[in-house]
């Protein structure tokens, strides 16, 4: 959690001089390359059957794509301590997706951290905004709506990711499954990096610190 925090504040200094998607493809393709080694299969691990490979599938179209557009799009929409407090909600995702698809007992204190999420997601989005007097400042307040939304999508597509990873690290190693699914998360992104990365100025990049 640590690091997905580090994630979010890092990435609302980037969403600020990249666009979505090729920030998303740099991400995917830099992790590829750091990954390469662990895509062989090892002693260990068990080869694939057509329903490893689905399940891996599916957690990086959820876990990686979808959980990285919704991610940065929402922090581009809204502040980081709005993120922070929405993407804090991912632990109890997992508890909540766990007891749904795996059977798993929520004990009381999970139950309780459960109820703190919610509660800390309903008092900001209930959290009274500035009054609308122009077009402007409502457009502003519909983005953060927005961004907020597309925030705690980002905390459910995460959530599955490690309820799909708990099913999958039975037979394959938690190394394999890193580098298969950030690589599925490349294929999917590519085509709109590279479109995008065909029409962006690199060169007015400039240093965010």
């Amino acid at each position: 959690m640590t690091l997905v925090g580090s994630y979010v504040g890092l990435s609302k200094l980037l969403v600020a001089a990249f666009p979505v998607f090729l920030l998303a493809w740099l991400r995917f393709a830099i992790a590829a390359v750091a990954m390469l080694g662990w895509l062989r299969r090892g002693p260990a691990d068990a080869p694939l059957s057509r329903h490893d490979r689905r399940l891996l599938f599916w957690e990086s179209f959820l876990g990686n794509f979808l959980f990285s557009i919704c991610m940065m799009f929402g922090i581009a929409l809204t502040s980081a301590v709005a993120a922070g407090v929405i993407m804090a909600a991912i632990p109890a995702a997992v508890a909540l997706l766990s007891w749904l698809f795996l059977g798993e007992r929520i004990a009381r204190r999970v139950a309780f951290g459960i109820a703190c999420a919610m509660a800390g997601i309903a008092l900001l989005a209930f959290t009274r905004q500035p009054e609308v007097t122009s077009a402007a400042t409502a457009a502003t307040a519909a983005s953060l709506w927005l961004g907020n939304a597309l925030l705690l999508g980002a905390v459910l597509c995460e959530a599955s990711y490690v309820v799909i990873g708990k099913r999958l690290t039975a037979s394959v190693s938690a190394k394999r499954i890193s580098a298969i699914v950030n690589l599925w998360g490349l294929v999917l992104v590519t085509p709109f990096g590279v479109w995008m990365a065909l029409s962006f100025d690199f060169g007015a990049v400039t240093p965010a610190m």
